[in-house]
């Protein structure tokens, strides 16, 4: 029980002290869990909402390190840009591949 009540504090004094960085882990954490459901079944939905997750945790990344610079300024920002490029690119990708299957259907 005491193991449970650490990480319960502990999550609420990380809500409370920075509350966007709460946010993006919690985006990234979810699409980390659509990523491996997305790998489990062959739904493509699980995969468009990981990557969906993704695109919004790095918007959230640049907007926040563009208000509030951190000491990492520029790695954090590098890291937000190359995961939103992975995203967009996934999502384009997908899109494409749903849209073939459509049409060859019709």
């Amino acid at each position: 029980m005491r193991i449970w009540r650490f990480w319960l504090n502990s999550f609420i004094v990380a809500s409370q002290y920075n509350p966007p960085s709460l946010v993006e882990l919690i985006m990234l954490t979810l699409a980390i869990a659509m990523l491996t459901v997305a790998m489990i079944t062959p739904d493509k939905p699980y995969f468009i909402l990981c990557l969906s997750l993704s695109v919004g945790a790095a918007m959230s990344i640049l907007v926040r390190e563009a208000i509030a610079p951190s000491p990492q300024t520029k790695v954090t920002q590098l890291a937000a840009i190359i995961l939103l490029l992975i995203s967009f690119y996934g999502l384009a990708d997908t899109l494409n591949t749903l849209d073939l299957i459509k049409s060859k259907h019709d």
